[in-house]
């Protein structure tokens, strides 16, 4: 079996190798890094040969010019890519919901270059998942999802605490977010979840959440980070001023918390309680690390409020040398902060609302250090597996206050806590527990995917073509060019077997998804690369015809379906063709060319009307009406665009006015003897080739013509070369 090459997606937030900012804003978390560490983690394995990272590109003067650096090692087999996706200033994960497609298309290109295409996609959050989804969909590469983070279960808490729906939209594009993460649960092949409560209680809101596409994976943990402090490894004199500069008497039980400053983290809960009980503020200090900051005032509006709020308590319960807070830490303090409160035999405290893991709490177990944890998600799995601490009602302040003060009462069961934590991990919780199931479930997932691909070769008597390994493409129209003389159609299919795999075969229509593929298998054509249905207005790939996502996203640009179809029933001559003729982004007519009026007086009146449309008159019996952006033409551009292709490696064949716009600009053109006799006007164009044979032949003539075979075959051989 091949090295595997794995393809990773985590688009927003700040990803880099090294000294990773995390916490630095609401974006920057145990997501970033999972997915760095799980690279290297995957890259190690003898039977994985290459892993890529992909994220967004950062040019921002506000943030360092590592994120701006094109590729970044891993160590050996694995890197960081960095793709451009919309402006280059760094955006909150919630702006970049509008340039994702854009992100598919430079992900493609990439991809064009390597040697060859990944085995798997694995996404990470709703905004990568949707990016894998359509490139799993466009490539028929399977797909791996991370949740990470789940809409539906942060909106029913945000709207449990009493936000307004209207003000949580604009603020986290819940809807959109949510309908992707239901398109990415219909089509994932694999869900990777960190526990059974997160699979079964969080993914179980959504209605295309299929659990036997699921599997319990907890994340590992890199133990060489976090180790008990001991005299090879004392606290760092300078991690501990960090916390001792605001305390009293330092010498204190720590009791610690590390997280960003969110609401869901529960942060004045943890203050509350630290705060209502006599005994903690006579036996611990309270250190809160809460990312970094120059000026609480410059934070955005949700960490702001966590902020001050945080200063209020501190003040209302009269904190001041008892509470740490420091402004400012770098990346390798963290291992030292837990080191030290392990020191000082305190405990590591997560109170968050929510916790769908518990990284932290992994990080704190590595270090000795027991924990109090909220009694919601993967904290019950942590202290099951590590019987290393307490779980607690994140609700109920007395109950924190209790359990902590419980935690650091016994020094004996302190110390039971803290071994336990230590071999819990290293049971449970380290990298090579987590990769050898992830391949595990990788080498079933793939074992699958071949036998379907044998299945599609016995069915469709050809192997689907990924379309970045493709060179050159044939696009033909299908009646009256494609079809119409059985014979001709055989030698056409008979050339088309012979050349090499880097000759990609399309079909350009006017005809529905459903009328293509019944009258291609009913004349014995094999299923194309790629279908352009609809008169331009959908595309569709491969056997399983997968639909371009990104192209509906394109066309629907001022497209007003129902308001076109209102102006143009009063037009005379027109009516409506059969309902299943109609799609989302075409209205088709029969015409009565005696009633109709010009098609420029038409597109008038609804330019009038403030509707914009793109009208196509065929034939003098058909009209059909698109997107402004939509034609064989566009679509065709859009697919040279999206693969990387020169469009003169497009040959396009066809047969009538439907046709006219792929026929004519940069792509090699050919008409068939049978054409109308609207194409009639393109004789003389330097790159449109009428033929003297009709039908398949007048394509294999095109061909012949401009020895669109024989350059397919020299580029084939060069790449081998």
């Amino acid at each position: 079996m091949k090295e595997l090459y794995v393809l990773m997606l985590s688009l927003h937030g700040l990803i880099r190798g090294n000294d990773m900012e995390l916490g630095c804003d609401a974006d920057t978390g145990g997501q970033v890094l999972y997915v760095v560490e799980l690279a290297r983690a995957l890259a190690r394995q003898p039977q994985v040969g290459k892993v890529d990272l992909l994220t967004r590109r950062i040019e921002d003067p506000s943030v360092s010019p590592d994120y701006s650096r094109l590729e970044e090692p891993l160590g050996n087999n694995a890197r960081i890519i960095r793709l451009q996706c919309g402006p280059r200033r760094y955006l909150r994960k919630e702006s970049l919901w509008p340039y994702l497609d854009q992100l598919v298309d430079r992900a493609l290109l990439f991809l064009r270059g390597q040697k060859r295409l990944p085995d798997v996609i694995h996404s990470h959050y709703a905004d990568a998942g949707y990016v894998g989804m359509q490139l799993s969909q466009l490539l028929g590469i399977p797909q791996i999802h991370t949740g990470h983070s789940l809409g539906r279960s942060k909106q029913q808490r945000l709207l449990a605490q009493g936000r307004k729906p209207q003000a949580l939209e604009r603020q986290f594009s819940f809807y959109r977010r949510i309908a992707t993460e239901e398109a990415v649960l219909q089509h994932a092949s694999l869900v990777i979840t960190s526990t059974p409560q997160e699979s079964v209680e969080q993914y179980g809101l959504y209605t295309n959440y299929h659990p036997e596409r699921a599997v319990v994976i907890p994340p590992g943990t890199d133990i060489s980070r976090f180790s008990p402090p001991h005299r090879q490894k004392p606290v760092e004199v300078e991690t501990a001023g960090l916390i001792d500069r605001f305390l009293t008497h330092p010498r204190k039980p720590l009791v610690l918390t590390i997280c960003r400053p969110e609401i869901r983290k529960n942060l004045g809960a943890l203050v509350a309680a630290f705060g209502s009980s006599p005994k903690l503020h006579e036996q611990a200090n309270l250190a809160i690390v809460a990312g970094n900051r120059d000026d609480i005032r410059q934070l955005d509006a949700a960490q702001n409020e966590v902020m001050t709020d945080l200063l209020l308590d501190i003040d209302r319960y009269d904190l001041w040398g008892k509470v740490a807070l420091p402004k400012h830490h770098k990346p390798s303090d963290i291992a030292g902060f837990y080191r030290l409160a392990a020191q000082r035999r305190g405990v590591f405290i997560n109170p968050a609302l929510t916790e769908p893991f518990g990284l932290t709490l992994i990080e704190a177990a590595a270090s000795g250090l027991p924990i109090v944890a909220t009694e919601d998600g993967g904290p019950r799995d942590i202290v099951a597996n590590c019987k290393n601490g307490i779980l607690v009602n994140p609700s109920d302040t007395g109950a924190i206050a209790g359990a902590i003060e419980y935690a650091l009462a016994d020094p004996m069961r302190w110390r039971r806590w803290a071994r336990n934590g230590v071999s819990g991990v290293k049971n449970h919780y380290t990298w090579e527990a987590h990769v050898r199931k992830y391949l595990h479930v990788l080498s079933r997932l793939l074992h699958h995917e071949r036998k379907r691909i044998r299945r599609n070769l016995a069915i469709y008597q050809r192997q689907p073509r990924p379309l970045p390994l493709i060179s050159h493409m044939l696009i033909t129209d299908i009646d009256n060019t494609l079809l119409g003389d059985r014979a001709a159609l055989r030698r056409l299919l008979a050339i088309l077997r012979a050349t090499p795999p880097n000759l990609g075969f399309g079909v350009a229509t006017g005809r529905t998804l459903e009328s293509a593929v019944k009258i291609l298998k009913e004349w014995g054509v094999p299923l194309p690369d790629v279908l352009i249905t609809a008169v331009g207005s959908e595309i569709y790939y491969g056997p399983e015809l997968r639909p371009d996502i990104g192209w509906q996203n394109l066309i629907k640009y001022l497209w007003r379906r129902d308001a076109i179809e209102n102006v143009l029933q009063r037009v005379p001559g027109l009516t409506l063709q059969a309902r299943e003729n109609q799609r989302e982004f075409k209205l088709s007519y029969n015409v009565d060319p005696e009633k109709m009026p010009p098609v420029a007086k038409i597109r008038t009146l609804l330019r009038e009307q403030n509707l914009s449309a793109h009208l196509i008159y065929s034939r003098g019996t058909y009209l059909d009406v698109l997107p402004l952006r939509a034609s064989k033409g566009r679509a065709i551009r859009y697919l040279a665009y999206k693969w990387g292709l020169p469009l003169r490696a497009f040959l396009v064949a066809g047969d009538s006015g439907n046709d006219h716009e792929m026929l004519i600009g940069d792509t090699l053109g050919v008409i068939v003897a049978n054409h109308s006799p609207e194409l009639a006007s393109l004789k003389g164009n330097e790159q449109i080739y009428f033929a003297r044979s009709a039908y398949a032949d007048g394509i294999a003539e095109g061909m012949a013509h401009y020895e669109f075979g024989t350059s397919i075959m020299e580029t084939a051989n060069a790449a081998q070369i």
